[in-house]
C-alpha cells in the first residue's frame, strides 16, 4: 500500500514524495488535482491503449469523411504532429489516428494490455483508400516513446509489403509511393537496401538531443521575408528520420519527399485547458509543416484542427474555422480580456502573445482575414479601457501588439486595414511620448 494514495501507483516514489498521475482534468480526470506534484503518467508499452484507439480510429474516421467531403475525394498523404505530453494525457490517441488512417490496428496481450504486435486489417474491413501518414514528433515524445516510434514504422513496411494482388495501387498509396521512392534513389546509386529503407521512413523529428520545430527565432524576430524561408527552417529543424534501425539518421531529402506529397495537414488538440493561439507550439508544428508542404509541392495541403476533448466525440474543423473560433470566443470576447486584466502584468503578456501566435499562423498558413486583425486591433489597441490596462500594467505589450499589427499590414497579411494604420501609429506615438514624460 501507498502511505498517501492507497494501492501502490506504477514506478511509486517514495512515501515522502507521493505519486500523482497525469491526465486533463476537463476529460472527465478530477483525481489527478491537485497538480504541479511529482506525477506517474503511462505505461509506455501500452500505447496506444485499447480506449485511445477507438478515439483515434474515430477521428481517423471524422478526418477521411471532411476530406471527402470538402474536396470529393480521399486524402492519400497525410501529415499529423504527436507530441509526448498529449500522448501522456490521452493513452496515445494521435498515434492509434495515424495506425486508424493506415488500417492498423495494435495487438494488446490479456491481461497486462501491453501492445505486442501490429495487425494489417484487410480492405473488406477497412471499407476505405488507405492513407500515407507521415508523422513529426516532438523531442519529447521520440525521448519518451521510442517503442511506439518502432511500433508505427513496423505497422508502415507492414502496409508497404501487401502484394498488389491483394491490394490494387488505388487502395495502397503507401506501397505505390515506397516502390516509386525506392526505385529513384537505387537509380541515383543506392543500394537495394538503403533505397528501400529510405522509401519507408515516416517518423521524422529534431535531430538526436534536440528539440522545437525551428520557427520561433524567424518569427520573434521579424529575419523572414517570405514563406518559404519559414518552410526551410522547419525542414531543417525536423529532417532527421526515426523508426527500428534508425535513431535520428539525417534524412533531408527523405523529409522533403514527405512533405511534398501531404494533401492534407493534421493537428489534434486533446483538451480545452487551452486552445491554438495560446502557444507557439501549434504555430510551429501545423504552421510550418503547412507551409513546408505548400514550397515543396507549390500548392496548398487542406488544414485540419482534431478536437479530441470530448472522449468517444472527436471533432475535426477546418484550421481557418478553429482560428476563428478562438478569435471569437477568447481573443477578444469581453468576458476574457475583463478576466485577464485581473492578472496585471502577466494577463497583458498574455493578450501580447495571442497577437503573436495569431500574427505567426497566419504567416505560416494565410489563415487569418483581415477582419480578425480588425477585431483583435479594436478589442486591444483602441478600446481605451484595455489600452489604459496595457499602458499601466504592461507598456511593452502594447508596444508588442501595436508593432505585430503593423507588421502584418507591412508584409500585406493584413491587405486592407483601411485607417488602422494610422490610428494604432498614432497610439503607439502617445505611448512613447508618455514613456519618455514618466
Amino acid at each position: 500500500m501507498h502511505p498517501h494514495l492507497g494501492p501502490t501507483p506504477p514506478r511509486c516514489c517514495s512515501a515522502c514524495n507521493p505519486c500523482w498521475p497525469r491526465a486533463s482534468p476537463s476529460r472527465g480526470r478530477p483525481d489527478v488535482l491537485p497538480t504541479g506534484r511529482n506525477f506517474y503518467s503511462v505505461d509506455t508499452r501500452a500505447i496506444p491503449t485499447q480506449t485511445a484507439y477507438a478515439m483515434g480510429a474515430k477521428g481517423a474516421d471524422r478526418v477521411v469523411e471532411r476530406h471527402l467531403q470538402d474536396l470529393g475525394a480521399y486524402p492519400t498523404a497525410m501529415g499529423l504532429s504527436v507530441w509526448g505530453t498529449s500522448t501522456m494525457r490521452t493513452g496515445g490517441e494521435d498515434v492509434a489516428q495515424a495506425f486508424s488512417l493506415l488500417g492498423v490496428r495494435p495487438k494488446w496481450a490479456a491481461g497486462s494490455n501491453r501492445v505486442v504486435d501490429i495487425e494489417v486489417m484487410p480492405m473488406t474491413v477497412l471499407g476505405r483508400p488507405r492513407v500515407d501518414v507521415t508523422l513529426r514528433v516532438s523531442g519529447f515524445f521520440r525521448d519518451a516513446f521510442p517503442n511506439v516510434i518502432d511500433l508505427f514504422d513496423t505497422a508502415v513496411r507492414a502496409v508497404a509489403a501487401i502484394s498488389p494482388e491483394d491490394e490494387a495501387d488505388d487502395v495502397n498509396p503507401i506501397r505505390v509511393r515506397v516502390q516509386a521512392e525506392a526505385a529513384q534513389a537505387q537509380a541515383a546509386g543506392h543500394s537495394d537496401a538503403d533505397a528501400e529503407r529510405a522509401a519507408t521512413w515516416r517518423v521524422f523529428g529534431p535531430r538526436p538531443g534536440g528539440y522545437g520545430a525551428g520557427l520561433q527565432a524567424s518569427i520573434a524576430s521579424g529575419n523572414w521575408t517570405e514563406r518559404a524561408e519559414l518552410a526551410e527552417a522547419y525542414l531543417r529543424a525536423g529532417a532527421f528520420a526515426y523508426g527500428q534501425d534508425s535513431d535520428g539518421a539525417a534524412a533531408p531529402e527523405a523529409f522533403a519527399q514527405r512533405m511534398a506529397g501531404l494533401d492534407a495537414v493534421l493537428h489534434n488538440q486533446d483538451n480545452r485547458e487551452h486552445d491554438i493561439l495560446d502557444s507557439g507550439d501549434y504555430y510551429q508544428f501545423m504552421g510550418g509543416m503547412a507551409a513546408a508542404a505548400e514550397h515543396l509541392s507549390g500548392k496548398s495541403a487542406a488544414l485540419y484542427h482534431g478536437d479530441f476533448s470530448v472522449p468517444g466525440a472527436p471533432q475535426i474543423r477546418a484550421l481557418s474555422e478553429e482560428v476563428a473560433r478562438v478569435v471569437r470566443s477568447r481573443a477578444v470576447n469581453p468576458k476574457w480580456i475583463d478576466g485577464i486584466k485581473r492578472h496585471g502584468y502577466k494577463g497583458a503578456f498574455e493578450m501580447a502573445a495571442t497577437v503573436d501566435f495569431l500574427f505567426a499562423f497566419d504567416a505560416t498558413t494565410g489563415v487569418v482575414a483581415d477582419h480578425q486583425y480588425a477585431l483583435v486591433a479594436d478589442a486591444y489597441v483602441h478600446d481605451d479601457d484595455t489600452r489604459a490596462f496595457l499602458q499601466q500594467h504592461n507598456p511593452g505589450a502594447l508596444r508588442s501588439i501595436g508593432e505585430r499589427l503593423l507588421e502584418a499590414m507591412q508584409r500585406g497579411m493584413w491587405a486592407e486595414p483601411g485607417d488602422q494604420r494610422e490610428r494604432i501609429e498614432e497610439h503607439l506615438l502617445a505611448l512613447e511620448n508618455q514613456l519618455e514624460a514618466s
